[in-house]
């Protein structure tokens, strides 16, 4: 039989650098900081690193404004210590995904310097979308940029450059061959030195049709693509579907290239794409055999704690992937939304993380997550997301799922830097520090160390390790929503339940608890329990989930 690729049931765990751990003093987190912790990473059971950008970058973006792709920023480090990092995550068994940001550059990239000493119709304006105004003073279109504001910015000859983000960020234009040329030389490189795969951001934007057309509704558009709006699947993704510059079908002729690169090499190398997409079936666009590996499935991440719905989005998620024979992906935060605790609440996070985790496929898990980390509460004289300022405040921006993690100590910084964090680390996360949660069989980190260990022995593959709990890939739903705000699925002798609802329940089920989202399990017991020693029902307490054993028949 042969061997499955080490992404299909990986733990990916996301790292934001600047907030990660800070070697130096100066506020921000590093790569050196990052290394010098990655004990913390592979303890907690994880396979793979995401590694959000540390290129050279004016920071504009937290680092999504790239002005040299091929290169690390000084306040991250040097090329050295990238490599450095890289062959201590892989002396850990740990594989390294780093973010590439294919969609725009920063206005400082020396592409974008001289586009703007250029004249217009140049190759060096080419490479962006540069165009005149309707009028004088008037863009080519009334796009809005995802953080607010116009989505186009007036240069001083009098053209207008398109920026689907922030004015420092411009597009980039995908039909023009220098860009193609170009990122194959990023890929290679970061290849080259190490790195196992990509997380494409914004991979879903690449190619813009009916670039001179005004869209029907602006405010609209910009409301569907923000990723903190509250919003229902169905007006979100009416929304989606009508955007003229996201998932147009021409950026799948982009990845069967990117592909081709990836399987050049002698070791396997994958890619993820971030891409918001409607209708669902188009996300299997992307997996198809000749592209890439694994697609992000968004629905988890604005999902609330209701049964119908978290049921819904596992059984279309598994059905339309599984249709093309590519890998599900679950995350349930990132750096771009707000954290689960705060979200969900911290019961129904314990609850989400130990059913999501639970199932086939690859999980992600945004750093702090396993913390128990909230949104920090900021000031708004401490923030520095572009959407707060373009918004004039009305998006509070992503600022409070990003604050440095809290290591050890009774103060803040906790541990996180000798100097001034570049974002001030809330006092109340005393109780919230690896060190504190160190042992602490009660606490979120050991949850997430229990979960994740069941996790790798539920996934083990016959063909391969010995698995010492015995599961196939077969997955069956056990039990469908039917108003009690129970769901549960059966994966070999595990049953994974979830219970959405206010009240206690009662389930007439033979099985032994093996994990609880309540309290702490021992995984010293012998997962084979006999039959009949198994408990005749099963008491589930409110917004709560479990692991139980189960007849496997």
């Amino acid at each position: 039989m042969s061997k499955s690729p080490w992404w299909e049931n990986a733990v990916f765990y996301q790292i934001y650098p600047r907030s990660f751990f800070d070697s130096n003093g100066d506020g921000e987190g590093d790569l050196t900081g990052i290394t010098s912790h990655l004990s913390h990473v592979s303890e907690l059971g994880a396979d793979a690193l995401w590694l959000s950008p540390f290129y050279t970058s004016p920071n504009h973006d937290g680092g999504y404004d790239v002005a040299d792709p091929r290169n690390v920023d000084p306040r991250h480090g040097t090329l050295d210590d990238a490599k450095i990092l890289f062959n201590k995550a892989h002396d850990l068994g740990l594989k390294v995904l780093l973010d590439v940001v294919p969609n725009h550059f920063s206005d400082q990239h020396v592409w974008f310097q001289s586009a703007l000493s250029a004249v217009k119709g140049s190759p060096e304006r080419s490479r962006f979308h540069f165009l005149d105004g309707k009028t004088s003073t008037t863009p080519p279109n009334n796009w809005i940029s995802l953080f607010g504001g116009p989505a186009w910015t007036q240069v001083d000859d009098g053209q207008w450059y398109l920026h689907l983000f922030d004015s420092s960020q411009p597009d980039l234009n995908w039909e023009n061959a220098d860009i193609k040329r170009d990122f194959e030389k990023t890929l290679r490189f970061w290849i080259d030195l190490g790195a196992d795969g990509f997380r494409i951001d914004v991979a879903h934007g690449l190619v813009k049709e009916d670039i001179s057309k005004n869209h029907h509704d602006p405010q609209g558009l910009s409301n569907a693509l923000r990723l903190d709006v509250e919003m229902s699947p169905e007006v979100r993704g009416t929304l989606l579907a009508s955007v003229p510059f996201f998932d147009r079908n021409g950026v799948h002729e982009i990845y069967r290239e990117w592909r081709k690169i990836f399987d050049s090499y002698d070791r396997p190398i994958m890619a993820v794409a971030e891409a918001w997409v409607h209708p669902p079936e188009r996300a299997t666009l992307y997996v198809r055999p000749d592209e890439l590996q694994q697609v992000f499935n968004f629905d988890l991440l604005v999902a609330p704690f209701d049964d119908k719905e978290i049921f819904d989005c596992v059984d279309r998620t598994l059905k339309l992937i599984g249709s093309v024979g590519a890998t599900p992906t679950w995350a349930l935060s990132n750096h771009d939304t707000p954290r689960l605790v705060s979200r969900l609440g911290e019961r129904e996070a314990r609850a989400m993380a130990l059913f999501t985790y639970g199932l086939p496929g690859a999980a992600y898990i945004f750093q702090g997550q396993e913390l128990g980390l909230p949104d920090a509460d900021l000031l708004d004289s401490e923030r520095q997301d572009p959407a707060f300022f373009r918004t004039k405040g009305l998006q509070k921006g992503r600022d409070g799922a990003r604050v440095p993690l809290p290591w050890e100590g009774y103060r803040s910084p906790f541990g996180f830097t000798t100097g001034k964090p570049w974002l001030p680390i809330p006092q109340d996360w005393e109780g919230l520090t690896v060190e504190k949660q160190n042992g602490d069989s009660s606490s979120s980190m050991e949850l997430y160390r229990e979960l994740l260990l069941l996790r790798k022995r539920l996934n083990a593959k016959k063909s391969g390790d010995k698995p010492e709990i015995k599961s196939s890939e077969n997955f069956t739903w056990t039990q469908r929503p039917n108003g009690s705000g129970l769901i549960a699925y059966k994966r070999g002798e595990i049953e994974v339940l979830l219970n959405t609802a206010e009240v206690e329940l009662v389930l007439p089920r033979t099985g032994r608890m093996i994990l609880s989202s309540e309290h702490s399990s021992s995984l010293n017991h012998d997962t084979s329990i006999p039959r009949d020693d198994l408990d005749e029902k099963i008491t589930m307490s409110p917004f709560s989930a479990m692991w139980i054993t189960c007849d496997p028949s």
